[in-house]
């Protein structure tokens, strides 16, 4: 939003939220320095009243040691506590995130305060003020996420100028009231592992009455692969995980035609991590162990091609 701004607002204690996954370690730390910059300046200024980090390490092997963990503990000196949780497991993207909440409802029984979680890639690193501009809009208690401006590549869909308010927020770097993750039940890591499950999240958010908001004034560096047009390149493991969530997300969201045709297509698909994910959904239906639908008068969601808003210009 950036007509109309309005005071800082503080989000209180904030846990901030990452799953890791093979990534390089000297970057990771790139990142948690960025974030001890943002908090110092979030807490100086209202906007928090602390700020902790906690990992979820779903890697084959743990990326930090426990002396990592103490260096970083003693460099990071606005950040509250830095925790690491090795989950031995890939968890995915959903069942990590709901993990990492399942332990601060745990810390909020012990007397730990937990108002809000920002929820960010451990490729993301976050401008000076970025958690000031990510606390704005939750002075409405009817926010249910804040999303960062995502440099260099920022995400195209639409969002009203005015009001800031969109159809969906992606978790990549997003501020979310601790309230909303209990009350909606964190992420549906049943029906997704590692795309989507944001975008199930926003919609679910908003068929209960909340707003999602896409806050340009909070810009976070994302790092991203780009192919010789300077366009995203995504992996195979990544095509194949966007088009199985494209297909749970048909099925869940009521619309069969869309479903059917998708089916179809990726059946006919060149690329076999394509054909894969439509014959394990095919499979899963089978199994009977597709998420039961929801929206049926498509009071939220929104299918436009490919995307689940109308976007502003093409990536």
């Amino acid at each position: 939003m950036n007509f109309g701004k309005p005071p800082v607002h503080s989000a209180g204690h904030i846990r901030v939220h990452s799953v890791l996954y093979g990534n390089e370690l000297d970057r990771i730390i790139t990142t948690v320095k960025h974030l001890n910059r943002a908090a110092d300046l979030a807490i100086a200024a209202g906007a928090a009243e602390s700020v902790t980090l906690i990992y979820g390490d779903s890697s084959p092997h743990p990326l930090f040691s426990d002396e990592d963990v103490a260096r970083l503990k003693s460099e990071c000196y606005a950040i509250a506590n830095i925790e690491y949780h090795f989950f031995d497991s890939n968890l995915g993207s959903a069942l990590g995130h709901n993990t990492l909440l399942a332990a601060a409802a745990n810390s909020l029984t012990a007397g730990v305060a937990v108002d809000s979680v920002l929820i960010m890639n451990p490729d993301v690193m976050l401008a000076p003020d970025a958690l000031i501009e990510l606390a704005r809009p939750l002075f409405d208690t009817k926010v249910a996420m804040v999303e960062a401006r995502q440099l260099p590549i920022e995400h195209p869909k639409e969002y009203n100028r005015s009001t800031g308010e969109t159809g969906w927020a992606t978790t990549a770097c997003a501020l979310i009231p601790f309230a909303v993750c209990q009350e909606l039940g964190g992420f549906d890591n049943e029906s997704f592992f590692l795309y989507c499950d944001d975008v199930d999240f926003s919609w679910r958010a908003r068929i209960e009455g909340y707003k999602i908001i896409y806050q340009p004034s909070a810009t976070a560096f994302h790092d991203k692969r780009l192919d010789k047009r300077g366009r995203w390149a995504p992996t195979h493991s990544e095509r194949y995980y966007s088009a199985e969530a494209a297909l749970l997300m048909a099925h869940k969201y009521s619309r069969p035609g869309i479903l059917k045709d998708l089916l179809k297509q990726f059946a006919d698909s060149p690329e076999d991590h394509i054909r894969l994910a439509a014959a394990n959904f095919l499979q899963r239906k089978e199994e009977g162990r597709l998420p039961a639908p929801i929206d049926p008068g498509h009071k939220v969601s929104v299918f436009d091609g490919p995307f689940y808003t109308k976007h502003r210009f093409e990536l």
